[in-house]
């Protein structure tokens, strides 16, 4: 198969291609940062301290599920040329599980309940972005892909800077909500969830009307999920030897970016819990926090193609460990500390990101770019429970120790961080261009 089987007119097919990301910001926005976790940490669903750490147990239980699925995902929808199919299902789901999130009341007996489909949509979206970043070479040239991977990023950002506006402004800091919705159970707060739904149906249509669908791959010999179980165990025992910079890659890689994901997961939680931000101001934050990640995601995504991405990936993850501890160590000041150390986090989790897809992009074997991504997605998560392990026994071992409960939610920073430096080291052994993958 050639670039030209797949590739769409690229000033066209790449924005839209860009805009899903923008379209499915409110999962990581509202339900993965900012408002869904202050919303079911707070003290109506019970002690915030238990809340706290069953948020962790619930991102940890999502990332289990990705790691068992995510390439086989992968490898069948590049096989069955499903990759634009699959992405659509999972929109749809996705959407289902945010507006479901709005039957989650405030009470104690729905904690669980919520926290269940919660963990089940972060499954749905880890499995989508498998078959959306699979299309970044669809979309780019290699001249281009980091500066297109850090615009989709930037543009993912500056969705979620008009999400929180909206949410601030016509939902939660109101006397008055919009369309004279109620103040009682929560229901402004809970109405967000339902605008997120529609908001990721909407934005998701240019993808699906202007990328194509990839071809299915000629002469398909059938196979069972057990067999494409089998296949992947295969590649990975073979990845070592015929790829080991790839290999290396993986493994920081997967370290690394659930340090990342846990800034994000925890990023809200820290704010409320151990620095008094009110919903409202958490929200604000949120706002200022996206346009400092979307700005670093474009720098980010210009510099991927000038120094490369693995410069690119390192310089920000050492911005975050310095910016990281510093939260830690000037906490006694107060929230003025989480704005300047919370933005400067912000500033450099976009580029890491970003330049962490194009870095995968560019050493995959064309045709077998879900399998791969897929397979990116498994080693992270199988290491997914690190960052909400740590974060959870820091905090307990803070209680242990007697600290009170509001300091004890800062220790948590400390066991993320711990997960970054482990990722960064592993990160600076690997080479700048690994081998390709082998067919």
């Amino acid at each position: 198969m050639t670039n030209t089987d797949v590739a769409p007119k690229k000033s066209r097919g790449t924005f839209a291609w860009a805009l899903w990301d923008w379209a499915e910001q409110p999962f990581p926005t509202i339900f993965q940062t900012f408002i869904f976790p202050i919303y079911i940490t707070s003290s109506v669903f019970g002690a915030e301290e238990d809340t706290s750490r069953a948020l962790g147990l619930a991102t940890t239980i999502a990332g289990v599920m990705v790691a068992l699925a995510a390439p086989v995902f992968g490898r069948r929808t590049d096989e069955m040329g499903k990759r634009k199919f699959w992405l659509m299902m999972n929109t749809f789901i996705l959407a289902g599980v945010m507006a479901s999130l709005f039957f989650i009341t405030p009470n104690a007996s729905m904690l669980w309940i919520g926290l269940i489909i919660f963990s089940f949509g972060g499954f749905v979206q880890e499995v989508a972005f498998i078959n959306y970043y699979a299309m970044l070479r669809q979309v780019s040239k290699p001249s281009n892909i980091g500066k297109v991977s850090g615009f989709a990023w930037g543009l993912g950002y500056l969705g979620g800077i008009v999400l929180l506006l909206i949410s601030l402004v016509g939902f939660i800091q109101t006397d008055t909500p919009w369309f004279g919705i109620p103040l009682t159970d929560s229901l402004n707060v809970r109405s967000v969830f339902l605008f997120s739904a529609v908001w990721l149906l909407v934005f998701s249509i240019p993808l699906f009307l202007s990328v194509p669908e990839i071809k299915a791959k000629e002469n398909l010999q059938k196979e069972t999920i057990i067999e494409s179980y089998y296949k992947l165990w295969a590649q990975l025992k073979s990845l070592r030897k015929q790829a080991p910079e790839t290999f290396k890659f993986l493994i920081s890689s997967a370290i690394y970016r659930d340090g990342l994901a846990g800034v994000f997961a925890f990023g809200g939680a820290l704010g409320a819990l151990a620095f008094g931000f009110e919903l409202a101001d958490v929200i604000l934050f949120g706002i200022a926090a996206n346009v400092m990640a979307g700005i670093g995601a474009m720098i980010g995504g210009f510099l991927d193609d000038k120094i490369g991405a693995k410069t690119t990936i390192m310089a920000s993850l050492v911005g975050l460990t310095i910016a990281g501890f510093a939260v830690f160590l000037f906490a006694g000041y107060g929230a003025i500390t989480y704005w300047i150390g919370g933005l400067a986090l912000t500033l450099f989790v976009g580029p890491a990101q970003a330049a962490s897809r194009s870095f995968v992009a560019r050493f995959t074997p064309e045709g077998r770019e879900g399998e791969v991504f897929g397979l990116y997605m498994t080693t992270g998560r199988a290491v997914s429970f690190l960052s909400p392990l740590l974060w959870t026994t820091a905090i307990s071992a803070a209680l242990a120790a007697g600290i009170q409960n509001a300091q004890a939610t800062i220790y948590g920073i400390l066991g993320l961080m711990l997960v970054l430096v482990v990722g960064t080291i592993l990160m600076s052994r690997v080479h700048p261009s690994p081998d390709v993958i082998s067919d």
